[in-house]
């Protein structure tokens, strides 16, 4: 998977807790914590590296004295993790997340000090293995087959630089960039590893590729006008069955995926009958189900996506794609708005209430 990180199994313990001191009843300090703190600009793979070990312990409480009857609380041990990390037990289990700089998580609980109740003896920290398992937070997804364009269409609205070849998998790893606009409005854009058919089954890539898709605010879909077909044993699959087996994917893997915002980018339109293909595209697009039974039943999916625009795009040529810079641009602004509504709604009705 390149040489990027995404999840990370890792060893935390609490700090056992002080003795206590029985001839004059004093209590032991407690053991310190283990707190995972979201901040930015870190990485899973920058741990890896700090910590090979991928242990991380707290400190021990302080024996209670003549000097302390009460000891010191140990040493808590905080760990920096990136932005948008979900904590998961061994077992799968999550047990907590981290989206904003800032956000703290208790991953173990130190021991008590030795005291009256427990004999005067300490109590060991929390033990155990959990897993960070990191979800790129952008604002736009880009998703597509292979091959379908997606890092060439980065490269042309943002500044990164991502390998791009005429192979299907040349993306191996999630790619950032950042779309700049002249009122200095940045929008970062996610060009994800290429899906393909059996992707929710965890094919190829599938669920790697799939979870960073759930922490973006926006689906952008590319694809290839002239169709796809992944090799020479697979089916070849026109614009519109490829559009509704991408949608088919991300509603298997999670419903919810289907109810996020989408702009669908047409690319390639510099090819020879791209025209003839945008033509009978929008046919299908504006009444699907009048082609759903030309298509096996296990490739059409249960809710289709609902798009707020179309753009036929050339990434050769550089056609359409200040358009749809200006489309996403709107579509992130009338979500903003959005949310900010429901936002002032929730407060007024507090208001209201409390009044």
């Amino acid at each position: 998977y390149g040489n990027f990180i995404d999840n990370l199994r890792v060893y935390v313990r609490g700090g056992t807790g002080g003795m206590g001191y029985p001839r004059l009843g004093g209590e032991g300090g407690r053991g310190g914590d283990v707190w995972f703190i979201a901040q930015e600009r870190t990485t899973l793979k920058s741990i890896r590296a700090r910590y090979p070990q991928k242990r991380f312990v707290a400190g021990t409480g302080a024996n209670s004295s003549v000097k302390a009857l009460k000891g010191e609380k140990g040493k808590d041990c905080e760990v920096h993790v990136p932005l948008g990390i979900s904590v998961l037990c061994d077992d799968g289990k999550q047990i907590g997340e981290l989206n904003a700089a800032g956000d703290r998580f208790l991953a173990a609980r130190g021991g008590l000090g030795g005291s009256l109740v427990t004999n005067f003896l300490p109590c060991k920290g929390q033990r155990r293995i959990v897993r960070l398992d990191l979800k790129l937070i952008a604002d736009v997804g880009l998703v597509g087959f292979p091959n379908a364009g997606k890092s060439s269409l980065l490269s042309k609205i943002s500044h990164a630089k991502p390998e791009i070849a005429n192979y299907a998998f040349t993306t191996i790893q999630p790619e950032l960039g950042k779309i700049m606009y002249a009122d200095y409005k940045q929008i970062s854009v996610a060009d994800l590893p290429g899906l393909i058919e059996g992707a929710h089954a965890n094919k190829g890539m599938g669920h790697k590729f799939l979870k960073h898709v759930e922490r973006t605010k926006q689906l952008l879909l590319v694809v290839d006008i002239s169709g796809f077909q992944l090799s020479v044993k697979t089916p070849f699959r026109t614009a519109f069955e490829t559009i509704l087996l991408l949608t088919k994917e991300l509603e298997l893997y999670k419903e919810e995926l289907l109810t996020k915002p989408a702009l669908l980018a047409i690319n390639k339109m510099d090819l020879p009958c791209a025209k003839d293909n945008l033509d009978e595209l929008m046919k299908q697009l504006q009444n699907p189900q009048d082609f759903l039974h030309l298509l096996q039943e296990e490739m059409i999916p249960a809710n289709t996506l609902e798009f707020k625009d179309i753009i036929p795009i050339s990434t050769y040529t550089g056609e359409g794609i200040e358009e749809l810079k200006a489309r996403i641009r709107k579509c992130i602004d009338d979500e903003a708005e959005q949310e900010n509504e429901e936002y002032r709604k929730k407060k007024l009705l507090l208001l209201q209430t409390s009044e």
